[in-house]
């Protein structure tokens, strides 16, 4: 027996704690004990090999029977979800394995699935690690064998030690686990930093415009403003901008190979100045360069910054400067020691969905930076940048790293050295911690993070594509369970006047993600952006990042044609549940494409209830009997739900609803309230920031309460008095269902927080 803090080989069986989760188990297969981390019951999984090589493959064990939610990339930059009972069912490039290990597992899920069986579930992760220069990741073979792929990168880097492959991590509480086994590989790497150590750039508290699909590579100085003056004349102001691909000095060698599309960068450019081309200078002209820094890019963040009372703008850069790289020998740039490098993809990549951007910058080679003076580009970029009033940078196409390790070491030496420059140069430039980590989903990356605190979660939004947009949601929750112990996920930008705009728009509300959409100037919802944003720009923005329901992280939302996908986060005094009918659409195995397998996807139903928000007890007071108020934002309903009682919810195909969660305060008397928030944004309970329950045994509530609009609670019994600012102000009582409204008016400060009183 190989026995790790709960984790055991006995009899040819992987056991956590107690239960069978692989059988077969291989002779060679490693077990030893984590210590001094966060998960008691954890331990790392390696293999005692004498084999060399750049790349290898060891089967561990047979998965069968047990139901598992994986994250794996489905292409180079992007990771979705894969559910599954069986070992042959786990694809290639599985960086994230949740298990599920009872005893009489409902293989099936239904309903009842997750109360008494669950209570009885023991959740395993897999998380496949770095050791050393080689980079692990898991996959299934057809003996539905789990099977550990280890690579460097680089054919000159062949050994390899083996003990410390896989962190697996158990226990009762799925999201528990998991953030406490990636706190455990955390002390065991030293590496990356754990999200909740990380500073948030403030970003994340303002409604935002990127340029993207408003203008793509075409964008101009003039459009940056155009842009944000439409949102001005709207009433719902951006307070921060992302100007996107576009601004940068690029071209294309002589003999290279274009890449042409619409909507899309010319991936075959190199960078050939640190700073912005004639577009982004004062009347600047094409072929003639302007040398007065205060008629480069400062004259436009100037502009809008004090026009347009711009908080935060960022620029887009690739993490090799641009697509293809820094242009070697260009003038001006020689000190970076430029040279060309040939992307190599890794098998694995290979044989999942082909991407276009790869192909290119294959074909075409990269200029790739010589590591050892990464930093200097960095820190001169950035410092330029921090100059003409610039505050963060989006850093893109950062696994393009992954394929040019040979002759640097291998991947993994290759993309530390450059996270390493690069969070060095925004420490140093953007105090803010202005980053967004982009096309980033790689371990490489994720297991050297120390700083970086914001990563999109999933592929682009894609307006033109129908096949994208539940695949969007269902993918950025999903990755969100693994990215979320990294960094907080960015949900993307999206258009707010769009046929799907309202479910993209919920879901943005939901996941605790910066809020910001690329819409053309003139082109928007108004209405639905008042949804999502207050008149200051500011949002509520939901503490946490979004994650599965427990009951939704073993079923296929997407493919099952019969699961909801339910995705809860939490405020200071509520919990919010965004419901999605994502079913019809999902990434296929064989065409390797997004794909619409059901063109009529039928109405599902589901349930909600209060402990569908996990941490709702945590945020409760020790009173709380478990009882609580469901706010549903579409229907405009308030529904009081016993302990434990569950409510049906049913959504025709691309339906969404919204509910805001509130335990029940019982004061004196045995009246009852629950603060609701504001009633017509999607995360209405985002906006109550304090509140005070019967003091000294009153009847009294007090609330700090921030926005404007139609304030909603629930009281069992109709408000004796109601006070803002100390102002008696006239409510509105139903008596049917307990909902106290008031209006408040828009302040006049950014971020005001009202003061209302209620005397019951």
């Amino acid at each position: 027996m190989t026995v790790g803090a709960g984790i055991s080989v006995a009899d040819g069986n992987l056991m956590v704690l107690g239960k069978k989760v692989l059988s077969h188990v291989h002779d060679n297969v490693l077990v030893t004990p984590a210590s001094g981390g966060a998960l008691l019951n954890g331990a790392f999984l390696g293999v005692a090999s004498h084999q060399k090589g750049s790349r290898r493959l060891f089967p561990i064990g047979k998965l069968e029977g047990l139901r598992f939610m994986c994250a794996f990339r489905f292409k180079m930059w992007w990771m979705t979800q894969r559910m599954g009972t069986c070992g042959q069912e786990v694809p290639i490039e599985t960086q994230f394995l949740l298990i599920e290990a009872h005893n009489g597992s409902d293989i099936d899920g239904g309903i009842n699935n997750g109360e008494d069986q669950g209570s009885a579930a023991t959740y395993a992760v897999l998380l496949p690690l770095l050791e050393g220069d080689f980079r692990a990741v898991l996959q299934g073979n057809d003996q539905n064998e789990i099977e550990i792929c280890v690579e460097s990168g680089c054919p000159a880097v062949e050994e390899f030690d083996g003990t410390h492959l896989v962190f697996i991590g158990a226990g009762s509480d799925p999201y528990e686990v998991i953030t406490n086994a990636v706190k455990t590989v955390e002390k065991h790497l030293k590496t990356f930093s754990h999200r909740e150590r990380k500073k948030m750039p403030d970003i994340l508290n303002w409604f935002g415009w990127c340029t993207w699909d408003a203008f793509y590579t075409n964008v101009t100085s003039e459009n940056v403003k155009e842009g944000l003056k439409s949102f001005e004349e709207g009433g719902i102001p951006a307070k921060f901008v992302i100007i996107d691909d576009g601004w940068q000095s690029v071209s294309m060698d002589p003999n290279g190979t274009e890449w042409k599309a619409d909507n899309a960068a010319n991936f075959a450019n190199r960078l050939t100045n640190i700073k912005e081309n004639h577009k982004f200078q004062k009347d600047g002209k094409e072929g003639q360069w302007v040398e007065d820094p205060a008629m480069g890019l400062r004259h436009i963040t100037n502009e809008i910054k004090q026009e347009h009372d711009i908080k935060h703008v960022y620029v887009w850069h690739a993490i090799t400067g641009y697509w293809g790289g820094v242009k070697p020998g260009v003038s001006g740039m020689e000190h970076y020691e430029s040279k060309m490098a040939f992307p190599v993809s890794s098998p694995g990549v290979q044989s999942n969905q082909p991407d276009e951007a790869l192909t290119t910058i294959a074909i075409n080679g990269l200029g790739l930076v010589n590591p050892e003076k990464v930093f200097n580009f960095y820190d001169e970029l950035h410092s330029y940048l921090a100059s003409a009033g610039i505050d963060g940078v989006k850093v893109d196409v950062q696994n393009i790293l992954e394929t040019l390790g040979a002759g640097h070491g291998g991947r993994v030496k290759l993309a530390r050295k450059y996270h390493q420059a690069l969070e060095a140069s925004i420490s140093r430039n953007f105090p803010d911690n202005g980053i967004i980590c982009c096309m980033s989903h790689n371990t490489d990356g994720l297991y050297s993070s120390k700083r970086s605190a914001v990563i999109r979660a999933s592929d682009d939004f894609w307006p033109r594509d129908p096949a994208s947009h539940t695949i969007h949601i269902a993918s950025v929750a999903y990755n969100t369970i693994f990215l979320g112990e990294f960094m907080q996920p960015d949900w993307d930008m999206f258009h707010s006047l769009h046929p799907m705009a309202e479910y993209h728009a919920a879901a943005r509300a939901v996941g605790g993600c910066p809020i910001y959409v690329s819409d053309k100037p003139g082109h928007h919802d108004f209405n639905l952006l008042k949804k999502l944003a207050l008149p200051d720009g500011s949002i509520l923005r939901a503490k946490l990042p979004g994650r599965p329901t427990k009951d939704c992280l073993f079923s296929d939302p997407a493919r099952d044609g019969k699961s909801l996908l339910k995705i809860w986060n939490m405020n200071d005094f509520s919990g919010v549940v965004g419901v999605f009918n994502c079913q019809g659409a999902g990434w296929c195995k064989v065409g390797k494409k997004n794909l619409i397998h059901d063109e009529n996807p039928g109405t599902v139903t589901g349930i909600i209830r209060a402990k569908d928000v996990d941490y709702i007890s945590r945020m409760a007071d020790d009173k709380w009997t478990g009882d609580a108020i469901i706010f549903s934002h579409v229907g405009g309903e308030v529904i009081y739900l016993p302990k434990d009682v569950s409510m049906p919810i049913t959504l025709k195909s691309r339906e969404y609803e919204v509910f805001t969660v509130v335990p029940v305060k019982e004061l004196t008397d045995g009246v009852k309230f629950a603060p609701i928030g504001l009633i017509k944004m999607f995360n209405s309970g985002g906006a109550v920031k304090e509140l005070s329950c019967g003091s000294n045994g009153s009847t009294n509530v007090t609330m700090r309460v921030r926005g404007c609009g139609q304030f909603g609670a629930y009281s069992s019994t109709r408000p004796k008095l109601v006070t803002i600012d100390s102002e008696e102000v006239k409510f509105r009582y139903e008596e049917e269902s307990g909902l106290v409204t008031i209006d408040l008016r828009v302040p006049q400060k950014e971020l005001y927080q009202w003061s209302i009183s209620i005397d019951l």
